[in-house]
């Protein structure tokens, strides 16, 4: 049943906002931040922004805060009592400051964590390149999901067996591990493995000095780091912020015990919390080389923004760092996969790459009266699996004709649906008129072209194509550049950019695809443009 309350956002572009804002409202409410959500949708989750979009996320992202919010409290037996954070708590870091010459070794946190990040993102990307070329049954995703299951268990009980990482049990620990301990004692290192991931964050950022031993800090990292490396990508939902949090927070828990180890008692230093949230941010943004968003999500999520500048320098370092040698992770998933996302800015160095170069051709066009029959060739040609088509003036053999405007697909199939054309040659009138209601209705779940009942009589009927095609899309010449036709897609939300020469001759088209495949990389202070394939679809 159709009310037509949504009518209005049924339209590609608002589906495209829908995602960033979903994006937005997830990460607000995962961390109670949310103008970290919304930062990091602007970030990470979108590849047009305009200030319409800017409040709409906004909104969306203070909206499930405060949703969030309710339920908690009523959750927690609180009614209407808004105070809860978001569903991942790091604590409150009260009553703990930095000191100025502690700058330096935040710095050379965040190189560490950039070269972990590095380390982490070449790993995952061969693994994955694995995936692609041999695991992609479901019984061997199944397989190998099963396999890391009982590798990360047995894993995890053989270091909690021979760490022997002991300790009274005291009334700081709610839910102590007794594992392989003592009556009286509980385990450590089972603590870190066998707790939620945000409450063994949350422990190594707010346990007192002594709770861990340095040897069990080293294993943890060491088997977290490269477990984390093999699970994201396999067939389960799999996250990337906590494990990437956790593992970076015991690294910088163990730098701080080193420096405290290491300096004499009277000379001051932070907390190791301290260290363990530095540490955490630097390995966090070495993988994904966020900046902006994940500073403000961190601030937001510890509710305190004294710790604003060494995030923000930790996190620049590090992923000033790790672009040395490779791109961030969520990067390199998008280029694995071959989906069409476009970056911020063109690849370097491509200003003396044309349109001509670029572009699509030959060309797939339709006259703007056009044979029904020539419609459905077009549409059910599997090589012409294009979502627009250049309409023109009747052309020549050596030319593709005079452009006069676009036409969409779903468009032709809405026309098609409703038999809106004419008897040819009799009249030029249609006998099904149709307005924007019948398009938006439609949208998105449009028939297929095979399923379309057309008969031999309205094969010879044809379509005036003016009244329902764009007059005045886009267009470029062909000398163009791909820096600006890059800026055209980009600020504008572009789908399709047609080519033309001097005489409005159409020469080709440029998508998204053609201009997502190209892709910058720097290595040793070289820089080289690749062109990948991009997945139809």
């Amino acid at each position: 049943m159709d009310l037509k309350m949504f009518q209005y956002f049924r339209e590609d572009h608002e589906k495209r906002d829908f995602v960033s804002g979903g994006a937005a409202a997830g990460v607000a409410a995962a961390f109670g931040a949310p103008v970290g959500g919304v930062l990091f949708s602007l970030e990470e989750g979108a590849s047009f922004w305009n200030q319409s979009l800017t409040w709409r996320i906004f909104f969306a992202s203070m909206t499930s805060t405060f949703t969030l919010n309710v339920l908690l409290s009523y959750y927690h037996g609180t009614p209407w009592s808004l105070s809860s954070p978001g569903l991942v708590n790091f604590g409150q870091f009260a009553n703990q400051s930095y000191y100025g010459y502690e700058i330096p070794i935040f710095f050379l946190m965040g190189v560490i964590g950039g070269l972990l990040g590095a380390v982490f993102n070449a790993i995952n990307y061969r693994l994955t390149v694995y995936r692609i070329k041999f695991v992609h049954q479901r019984f061997l995703c199944v397989l190998e999901a099963a396999v890391v299951a009982s590798f990360t268990m047995a894993t995890a009980f053989l270091s909690i067996y021979f760490s022997k990482d002991c300790r009274p049990i005291v009334s700081t620990i709610k839910h102590p591990i007794q594992l392989f301990c003592d009556d009286g004692q509980y385990s450590a290192s089972a603590n870190l493995f066998f707790s939620l991931p945000e409450e063994s964050v949350k422990s190594l950022f707010h346990k007192d000095a002594g709770t861990y031993e340095v040897t069990t800090l080293v294993v943890f990292f060491i088997i977290y780091f490269l477990l984390a490396c093999w699970t994201y990508g396999i067939s389960v939902p799999s996250g990337l912020f906590i494990p990437s949090l956790l593992a970076g927070a015991a690294w910088g828990r163990m730098f701080g015990i080193f420096l405290h180890s290491i300096f004499p008692d009277d000379f001051k230093l932070s907390e190791l919390g301290i260290y363990a949230l530095i540490g955490a941010a630097a390995q966090l943004g070495g993988v994904i080389r966020m900046t902006i968003s994940l500073t403000v999500i961190l601030i937001e999520a510890t509710g305190n923004i004294t710790y604003g500048l060494p995030l923000m320098v930790v996190l620049m370092i590090a992923k000033w760092i790790g672009d040395i040698f490779n791109h961030g992770l969520y990067d390199i998933h998008i280029q694995l996969m071959r989906v069409p996302l476009l970056a911020w800015q063109p690849p370097p160095m491509s200003t003396t790459i044309r349109a001509m170069e670029v572009m699509s051709h030959p060309v797939t066009t339709l006259n703007v009266v056009e044979k029904v029959g020539n419609i459905m060739d077009v549409l059910s040609d599997p090589t012409t699996n294009h979502n627009g088509f250049p309409v023109v003036d009747p052309h020549e053999q050596e030319s593709f004709g005079t452009f006069r405007g676009l036409i969409l697909r779903s468009q032709l199939i809405v026309l098609l649906q409703h038999k809106a054309f004419s008897m040819w040659p009799v009249v030029q009138d249609p006998r099904v008129l149709l307005g924007i209601e019948d398009f938006r209705d439609a949208y998105p779940r449009y028939p297929d072209i095979n399923d379309l009942n057309i008969s031999e009589v309205e094969m010879e009927c044809t379509i005036d194509l003016r009244p329902f095609m764009n007059p005045s899309p886009y267009t470029v010449q062909k000398d163009a550049s791909l820096p600006r036709i890059f800026r055209l897609f980009r600020a504008l939300g572009l789908r399709h950019l047609v080519v033309t020469d001097k005489s409005s001759e159409v020469i080709g088209i440029v998508t998204r695809k053609d201009l997502a495949r190209y892709r910058y990389t720097s290595r040793g202070g070289r820089v080289t443009i690749q062109e990948l394939d991009i997945v139809d679809g």
